[in-house]
């Protein structure tokens, strides 16, 4: 097996970036969700409710993320406020807003205030305790470091779907190759270079799935997803992927092999 591919997503649930290498850090990958729009109430916004903001690009500029938002044009996100607390699923985080003109341009785009706002290095969110013991941190990600995925899982998934999707609906920062279709479902250690990654959770998908990358709009059949709601139901939802969590730091890169312990 190998890695066959890698992406990072500087802010949360706008465009990813597909990328050749990355470096771990005590969040995951850096730079990885480390920026995340709220509402004005404080409340993380994603995809789910706006599936146009996957048109929303980002790129890294040094450390700086500039995202580029349609018919607004290229804004670099500096943090440029006090810490205020916001919300993530059912966690609080301190979170430092962004610069003005940003988030008011992104507030005209989706029709409604929001706001960028950046995780800070003292910021600490704690992976999920019941799953991961170790007191282990995390980004503006749904709940863990890394989300890894198998290309043969999607190529499976593509042979039952009439019109195949690609792995940029899945958002995974890890994808392999090399291995059995689901055969994710049973891996506990990966072992990429000198890293060691625990997989500790299925991932279970949403309505995020169903929106194409690069229209911004939702598949009207609400494909790919009903078609795996069919047959990978579990107890823990819908999978596709796993969660994990990175036991050291150090650089992935693409084409690096990859073991299992």
């Amino acid at each position: 097996m190998n890695v066959h591919a890698l992406y990072l997503y500087p802010v949360k649930s706008l465009a990813g970036i597909a990328v050749e290498s990355f470096e771990l850090d005590d969040f995951g990958p850096v730079g990885d969700r480390r920026w995340m729009i709220v509402d004005d109430k404080d409340r993380f916004v994603t995809q789910r409710a706006h599936p146009e903001l996957a048109l929303v690009g980002t790129r890294f500029d040094g450390n700086q993320v500039v995202v580029t938002i349609p018919e607004e044009g290229e804004f670099r996100l500096v943090p440029d406020g006090q810490v205020r607390e916001v919300g993530v699923w059912k966690d609080d985080v301190n979170a430092v807003p962004g610069n003005t003109g940003a988030s008011e341009a992104l507030s005209r785009y989706c029709g409604r205030p929001v706001t960028f706002v950046y995780m800070a290095d003292d910021a600490f969110r704690r992976v999920d305790p019941e799953r991961v013991p170790a007191y282990r941190r995390v980004s503006f990600a749904d709940g863990y470091p890394l989300l890894v995925t198998n290309e043969a899982s999607l190529d499976e998934l593509n042979s039952r779907l009439s019109e195949p999707v690609e792995m940029r609906r899945f958002r995974p920062n890890i994808v392999i190759s090399g291995a059995e279709p689901w055969e994710e479902d049973s891996w506990e250690t990966l072992n990429i270079r000198n890293i060691s990654l625990s997989l500790v959770k299925p991932c279970s998908r949403c309505i995020v799935t169903t929106v194409d990358p690069d229209t911004g709009v939702r598949s009207p059949d609400g494909q790919p997803l009903k078609t795996l709601t069919g047959y990978r139901r579990t107890p823990d939802g819908v999978i596709f992927g796993v969660n994990g969590v990175h036991n050291a730091q150090g650089s992935l890169s693409v084409g690096d092999p990859v073991s299992l312990s």
